[in-house]
């Protein structure tokens, strides 16, 4: 055993948003807390991604005119995800997601605000919302860290501008006009301005969005409560004895914990046994998600007797992705999520030349379509087609819009580019007559704002991630202006979605049926209430913050 100074009421294993916030939650509960993080940094893949929060009926929604209710949100969420109406984890978020929110704002530093217009993915089904149930962080000054600033996961440099520059996504519109607009031209040359003064002294801009945000303020609140906080240390094992978990094993040295143990390691996403054992063979290792994520909290659970979860509707959460390698010598994967499919003048294609779905659907929804038409027709790759006019200004993949040089792209092999559709298809090694007769339909209705093959534009959320600016469809316009873009994408996952089960307090049971005491899982270490569905946006986030809020909450309460 460790010395007293290392015993801890409660030891949380993962530093992203779920992780974080238990250990947050059960230090303001006045408890001591140790967070192991096995990377150097924290933030997982929560620092990573949009930093969406998906909290049905939250007591935002009235003031910015979006009133929801407990009943609409069951109905959306009986319609979208499998399963019984009554599932226990399904009510448990209903009943408490609001509540969490409200607890981390007084409690910690974490602010969140509504998205006022941010359409649930299916917003045709009963219940839906057209926002107001997605909550982003509030932006965040890095220098607010101190010395932790560089303890921060840093955000994809594919979502950056010059080099280290985040935005809010309403400042992203501002950007595209510009040249166009002297209000954007203004607001750009602040944001500019504020961000060169940042890079006088840090390595990136300071002023932190979305997902960075979030675990910014996540580490910051650890902070403020005396959470220790050790980096580089990944755990092997659980000690149980008795049907108690009461300590965890890092380095061969057991460390205990009085009153809980929290799995928050962030799934299995670059596991390959569990990979192969849960996910589509078809899927491949294609992951967007940390790194880190290689199921660390799933494999001791299990070893510690725990039970693995499945979804009806799957096993991971995808999205669309490109690969390829930085001129620095680092691979990367880009997830084509909202920048590019959704925009006008883009169309996804298969191998024999064709499309085979609506690009503006959800992420997830696209990548379920590929395996759909891969059973049918060769569509894993596909290959995301667009036109010189829609390269600049939406850019494509990793190619970031309004790009002067697009050599490192090409001649590294991520982007194709040819001067005719018959040509782009010789390079990319698809059916070249086939595409012309794809592009030739696609074209015809475009021209007048229509997607007669797939009805691209014709709900809400489709017009969200389209461009409002393009009219009369915001998800629609001819492909024509030569040369002509390919990147190849394959099917990869945000994160996984099977994982523990627990009860509705993120209490893990065991194989008996009976949950381990003092064993807790959270994020994506807990078998997800979506079931592998995907709702909307912000439906990991969601749950991992509420969910993290409840076991802490159980833990302070189980004296």
């Amino acid at each position: 055993m460790s010395e007293k100074s290392d015993v801890f009421d409660v030891i949380v294993l993962g530093a992203g948003a779920g992780g974080m916030t238990a250990a947050a939650v059960a230090a303001a509960e006045g408890l001591r807390v140790l967070l192991l993080e096995k990377a150097p940094v924290v933030g997982g893949t929560t620092a990573l991604s949009g930093g969406m929060v998906w909290i049905p009926n939250n007591s935002k929604m009235a003031a910015i005119g979006r009133p929801d209710s407990r009943a609409g949100a069951e109905t959306y969420l009986a319609a979208t995800v499998p399963g019984p109406a009554d599932d226990p984890l399904r009510t448990a978020f209903l009943d408490h997601a609001d509540a969490a929110i409200a607890y981390l704002e007084a409690n910690t530093a974490v602010r969140l605000r509504p998205v006022a217009t941010y359409p649930d993915y299916y917003p045709d089904l009963p219940g839906a919302t057209l926002g107001g149930r997605v909550l982003e962080p509030e932006p965040f000054d890095g220098r607010a860290l101190g010395a932790d600033f560089a303890l921060l996961r840093e955000p994809l440099a594919e979502f950056m501008l010059f080099g280290g520059m985040m935005l809010e996504r309403a400042d992203v519109p501002h950007f595209r006009r510009a040249f166009r607009s002297p209000r954007s031209a203004l607001r750009v040359a602040r944001l500019l301005l504020r961000y060169a003064k940042e890079r006088c002294f840090l390595d990136r801009g300071a002023t932190l969005c979305l997902g960075n945000a979030l675990a910014a303020r996540l580490l910051h609140s650890l902070r403020q409560r005396d959470v220790e906080i050790r980096l580089g240390a990944g755990a092997s094992g659980l000690v149980v004895e008795d049907g108690t978990a009461v300590g965890v094993i890092v380095a061969g040295n057991t460390l205990p914990a009085r009153r809980g143990i929290v799995l928050a390691t962030g799934g299995f996403s670059h596991d390959p046994a569990l990979r192969a054992r849960l996910l589509p063979a078809k899927a491949g290792m294609v992951s967007a998600a940390a790194p880190d994520n290689t199921g660390d909290g799933i494999r001791i659970g299990l070893a510690a007797g725990a039970v693995l979860g499945e979804g009806a509707a799957g096993n991971a959460f995808w999205t669309p992705v490109s690969c390829f390698r930085r001129p620095d010598g680092s691979d990367a994967v880009f997830p084509h999520i909202l920048t590019d499919r959704g925009k006008p003048g883009m169309i996804a294609v298969n191998q024999a030349g064709e499309r085979f779905t609506n690009e503006a659907v959800s992420y997830h929804a696209f990548v379920q379509a590929m395996f759909r038409a891969d059973n049918a027709s060769p569509s894993i790759p596909a290959w995301l087609i667009c036109d010189r006019k829609a390269l600049w200004t939406y850019g494509l993949g990793s190619v970031k819009p309004f790009t002067l040089s697009l050599r490192q792209p090409i001649e590294s092999g991520y982007l194709a580019r040819a001067g005719s559709i018959p040509g782009l298809a010789a390079r990319i090694g698809i059916d070249g007559e086939q595409l012309v007769r794809t592009v030739a339909c696609f074209n015809e209705g475009a021209a007048v704002g229509l997607d007669r093959a797939f009805g691209r534009g014709s709900d809400a959320y489709q017009r969200h991630v389209g461009d409002g600016d393009h009219k009369p469809n915001p998800c629609v316009a001819p492909i024509v202006a030569p040369p002509f873009y390919a990147v190849t994408l394959r099917p990869g996952d945000l994160g996984t979605s099977a994982g523990l089960v627990t009860d509705a307090a993120a209490r893990v049971f065991g194989d008996d049926g009976a949950p381990i005491r003092h064993l807790y899982a959270c994020g994506n270490d807990m078998n997800s209430l979506m079931r592998g569905a995907y709702p909307g946006p912000g439906i990991t986030l969601g749950p991992a913050l509420t969910f993290g809020y409840l076991a802490a909450r159980a833990i302070a309460a189980d004296g």
